[in-house]
């Protein structure tokens, strides 16, 4: 019977981790009525609908003060290139103030069982992206989200830098560049490409799970779209559609 029941378990377990789940790409933003993206509010409404996590993009200030924006704008001003100070003054379209990353993970806090999938956007040199990694990383310790925290962006440089910088962060390419093989040879944990590029290249999710890699798609939409990649047992899907998903 021990056995028996083992074998249940095991059986089950592969089943639940089998299980195509479901991120809200910039938050579950897209409600009735909508609100902003990135925002607390979309963080929250990610939190009320238990999805498996919300992801959320992240530049640097001038000053060097970490914000959650998915532009490079803020308006009309160039977040790389403005203090956080005047950045404050114009707010969301939903009337919050543009979020610090302190201020996302604070609400993050309020949850644990939604992952929090952070993007760190490119910038233009090496060097202000690998500052962007560390006060980012440092951030996430000081606040005890090292396990609810995962790592994405379309910079290899960001990406091998969370790596080195942290060994077990889980971190995935979004560029498309590259097959499963190469990003097993980099070291990353994971591939999240655009649905385009899987359709492109039909085999490579099946190479990724027997490789042991994470496999993600974004920024899927279509419901015909999300059936074909579940079936090709693909681990997550990021939406703007979570609600119309996260039962299917």
């Amino acid at each position: 019977m021990k056995k028996v029941f083992c074998s249940l378990t095991l059986a089950t377990t592969m089943f639940i981790n089998a299980q195509t789940q479901i991120i809200a790409h910039r938050g579950f933003w897209n409600t009735d009525p909508k609100t902003s993206e990135n925002s607390i509010k979309a963080l929250e409404n990610a939190q009320k609908l238990k999805v498996y996590g919300a992801e959320f993009d992240i530049h640097m200030t001038k000053d060097g003060k970490l914000v959650i924006n998915h532009d490079e704008h803020h308006g009309t001003m160039e977040i790389s290139k403005t203090n956080f100070s005047d950045l404050r003054k114009l707010k969301l379209s939903n009337g919050e103030k543009l979020p610090t990353l302190k201020d996302y993970l604070k609400q993050g806090k309020k949850d644990a069982s939604v992952k929090l999938i952070i993007e760190i956007k490119p910038t233009k040199s090496k060097e202000r992206e690998n500052e962007m990694v560390t006060k980012v990383l440092k951030t996430v310790k000081e606040l005890g989200f090292d396990n609810q925290s995962d790592y994405i962006s379309f910079s290899l440089n960001i990406c091998k830098e969370i790596k080195k910088q942290n060994p077990s962060a889980k971190v995935q390419y979004l560029e498309g560049n590259l097959s499963p093989k190469q990003i097993k040879a980099e070291g990353l944990d994971g591939l999240d490409y655009h649905y385009s590029v899987f359709e492109k290249n039909p085999t490579w999710i099946s190479e990724a799970n027997a490789l042991g890699l994470i496999t993600n798609s974004w920024t899927v939409n279509d419901i015909n779209v999300y059936e074909e990649l579940k079936n090709q047992r693909i681990n997550f899907i990021t939406t703007n559609i979570p609600d119309q998903l996260k039962d299917k």
